[in-house]
């Protein structure tokens, strides 16, 4: 599927966001979850402490009417209370029991209602026969064994509130570590998402700029090779084009030069006089036919080296440092060109020689020179100076 840029950075955002939407709906998940569960657990918590507070003060009632039971002559009203309270007791314990699912406090809680049950039913007896001493024995042992169950009660419920609290910790703990797997999940994505996403947008980029780095090499035969229909694809379409325009003109200016060369060249060799062309460097470009006889050497010993480093003259380099230095015209300067041994001595060919005084090293001594005569040195101009170029035509007349 292509996509423009725009498209393309604005999924990049959407998938961003999803990212943190389904971060955040995670990790509330993950709260309300936390949150539910703590509040069941307190809401059961509470609802056992409301019981277990009603439960102790009908023990507490029963407890304190059996006293006056067994210190005081029984009334009927007493016994009436007493039956009374038994029974909200068992509603208590009845209650207390749909709370737990603990087998050995359900065993607690029942063996109270047998007590509670066996206390109402002697007290049930007494009333009904109206005797003060039925039974009245065995209720102050009923209510120590009621007394003694929720002792035994109470002291399993705290256990069991230990065994919450830690339930509760291992809740927490368990929500921390998935909140935080989940987390480093996100991060891990986010940081995938931000070394691929960034990359892929930056990909064309990177190939506009390579091309950009051959051309600044002269380097022509490259392309840029981008399929999709946006506005980087229009950018490297039109960059294609340029390189072909730019290749085209290079060679059309390769062209031209090749040929003011072969025309420069017919004209040197025109003038039948020595005609040399160096840079503001001091690298030679240039030497003409009458110029390569007169010093008996090879293209490739001159042509594109420094003429410190090549057989010329040192009366040729001079006039060309003047030149180079003062960027202005030298006229009349003295050349002598000597005569080089042993060069095609095997052909047989002749030159004409001279013999006469040069001077070298501050000594006058006399030497064979193929070359006694006058340079001018001619500089053409670039924008800048090391643009320029140096021609110097030899001649055995000065100069006028």
């Amino acid at each position: 599927m292509n996509l423009s840029l725009k498209n393309r950075v604005a999924a990049s955002f959407i998938v961003a966001n999803l990212v943190v939407l389904i971060l955040s709906f995670t990790v509330f998940h993950f709260l309300n979850g936390l949150n539910k569960e703590m509040d069941q657990i307190t809401a059961k918590s509470n609802k056992i402490s409301l019981l277990t507070d009603e439960i102790r003060i009908s023990a507490v009632l029963i407890l304190k009417n059996q006293r006056k039971i067994l210190t005081k002559k029984s009334t009927p009203e007493t016994i009436e209370k007493i039956i009374e309270l038994c029974d909200s007791f068992t509603n208590q314990l009845h209650n207390l029991e749909t709370l737990y699912n603990d087998p050995e406090v359900k065993k607690v809680v029942i063996k109270m209602l047998s007590y509670v049950d066996s206390l109402k039913l002697v007290l049930s007896n007494a009333a009904l026969f109206h005797r003060d001493t039925m039974g009245m024995s065995s209720i102050a042992e009923l209510a120590d064994k009621i007394l003694d169950a929720f002792s035994e009660f109470q002291d399993i419920q705290y256990f069991q509130s230990i065994e919450r609290d830690k339930k509760i910790k291992e809740i927490v703990e368990e929500t921390k570590k998935n909140m935080m797997i989940t987390l480093i999940i996100g991060f891990l994505g986010t940081i995938i998402l931000g070394l691929i996403i960034p990359g892929k947008i930056a990909l064309p980029f990177k190939k506009i700029k390579d091309a950009i780095r051959e051309l600044q090499e002269c380097n022509f035969d490259v392309s840029i090779y981008y399929n999709q229909r946006d506005e980087i694809g229009e950018i490297a379409q039109e960059m294609n084009r340029m390189i072909q325009s730019i290749k085209l003109f290079d060679e059309l200016r390769t062209d031209r030069i090749n040929v003011e060369n072969r025309k420069f060249d017919a004209l040197a060799n025109l003038v039948r006089k020595p005609v040399m062309v160096a840079n503001a460097e001091g690298r030679l470009i240039y030497m003409n036919n009458k110029l390569y006889s007169l010093m008996q050497v090879q293209m490739a010993d001159v042509i594109g080296k420094n003429i410190h480093d090549t057989v010329i003259p040192k009366s040729i380099i001079e006039a060309y440092e003047k030149a180079i230095k003062r960027r202005s015209k030298i006229e009349n300067h003295e050349i002598v060109i000597p005569l080089r041994k042993n060069i095609n001595a095997e052909e047989g060919e002749t030159t004409v020689v001279d013999i006469v005084e040069v001077e070298s090293d501050n000594e006058k001594m006399l030497t064979e020179v193929v070359f006694k005569g006058f340079g001018n040195v001619i500089p053409i101009r670039g924008k800048e100076s090391n643009l320029d170029y140096y021609l110097m035509v030899l001649s055995e007349e000065i100069f006028t």
